[in-house]
């Protein structure tokens, strides 16, 4: 760093290196510091003395997680006996030692990596009645080292004129505990890795597509026990489990090629970033996988139509019904778009007592039915009732 140069490049490295050189007081003030500055101010401490080193930053957490210091170099600073002040919102950054001062523009390292000796200048020297007048118009320490330092009557005169523009008051302890608390429960992420990842986002954009209650292919209806009663031993009834498929594999209504569809736009649009990762769109073709998405959708839609039956549907006639006899239900209101399978009733009437037997399944199985076996005219078992979905009044018509 040269002292001759009117507009220079500071780093966290160079402007440690030139804290340590101080000799008499100094002056540090920005947004945040960062910890190799901090420790110059530390080093310095033992040398000049705590009340010569004047420290005033933006102590807010949100501060640190941009990145423009870190909580350490604080708590360090105070350990040693430096008073950090407070001045909420500040931006601008300045360092004064002695009676050398630049103004730089600190850098978020959430945003940005730290300068390099040869990027671009980000600070500019300060001239020596610069100096003077930033340390009195900073706050009231900085105002009088810079009255000690003044080098005659008339010029201390004039610094005591001065008011001090910039608001700050001492970190308190309660406000350090309160900050610290905050980044234990929720640390600043890692800046190197923020970076990278902005390198990206103008270009990518996380999805996740998925399809769920299409598949009444997988549903199986269990066979009441009073079907199951036929007349065998009590032992055998306790150990008969029957079930019974919606609908055959491969079928009309399977949802397959619905899921084969969407699994072609997933693996063509949305590459995946590995496991636990997600997938990612290109921005670039987000128009063509919204456009593949609609089409999707719309034979859903077609699907969906197929799928459920009208308000209305009439059990075909039984061999064991006698003749004239007929059953007929509504479903219940309202379907919804993730499930194409709203429940009906599948009833079977007794003759000559009018008792139904109720059991629930999805309508695409009640036109579909084999024909149901004969059931004795005995004395029926007690039908069940299923209060945990309201329906529509079912009737038997003779």
């Amino acid at each position: 760093m040269s002292s001759a140069a009117l507009f220079q490049t500071l780093t966290s490295a160079n402007i440690a290196s030139f804290i340590a050189s101080a000799e008499r007081a100094v002056c540090y003030a920005g947004p945040g510091i960062q910890d190799d500055v901090a420790t110059a101010l530390a080093e310095v401490v033992g040398r000049v003395g705590p009340e010569m080193l004047t420290v005033c930053l933006d102590f807010d957490e949100r501060v640190m997680r941009m990145g423009y210091g870190s909580l350490d170099a604080v708590r360090l600073l105070r350990e040693r006996g430096v008073i950090v002040r407070s001045a909420p919102g500040l931006r601008m950054a300045l360092v004064i030692v002695d009676e050398i001062g630049y103004l730089f523009t600190p850098t978020p390292l959430y945003l940005e990596a730290s300068p390099t000796p040869s990027a671009a200048s980000n600070a500019m020297r300060m001239s020596g009645a610069q100096v003077a007048e930033a340390l009195a118009r900073l706050s009231p320490a900085a105002k009088a080292i810079a009255m000690v330092q003044a080098a005659t009557p008339e010029e201390k005169q004039h610094i005591a004129a001065l008011p001090v523009d910039v608001g700050s008051e001492p970190v308190s302890k309660d406000a350090f505990a309160a900050v610290d608390t905050s980044l234990k429960e929720a640390p600043p992420v890692n800046f190197d890795v923020a970076r990278q990842v902005r390198v990206f986002e103008p270009y990518l954009q996380y999805v996740e597509l998925s399809l769920s209650g299409a598949a009444i292919q997988r549903h199986r209806l269990a066979i009441p026990k009073g079907i199951q009663a036929l007349g065998s031993s009590k032992d055998i009834e306790g150990r008969l489990r029957t079930t019974f498929e919606l609908i055959e594999k491969g079928g009309k209504l399977s949802s397959k090629p619905l899921e084969d569809a969407l699994n072609e736009i997933r693996k063509s649009l949305t590459p995946s970033l590995g496991k636990d990762h997600g997938r990612v769109v290109l921005k670039a073709q987000k128009p063509l996988l919204i456009k593949r998405l609609n089409e999707f959708s719309d034979k859903l839609d077609q699907h969906q139509a197929e799928v459920s039956p009208p308000n209305r549907r009439r059990l075909p006639p039984r061999a064991d019904r006698p003749p004239g006899t007929r059953i007929s239900g509504r479903c219940p209101t309202g379907t919804s778009s993730a499930s194409p399978s709203p429940t009906s009733s599948l009833i079977s009437a007794l003759p000559g007592n009018r008792h139904l037997l109720p059991q629930r399944v999805p309508p695409p199985l009640i036109s579909r039915l084999p024909a149901a076996p004969a059931i004795s005219s005995q004395t029926p078992p007690k039908a069940r009732s299923d209060t945990s979905e309201r329906s529509a009044p079912l009737s038997v018509e003779p």
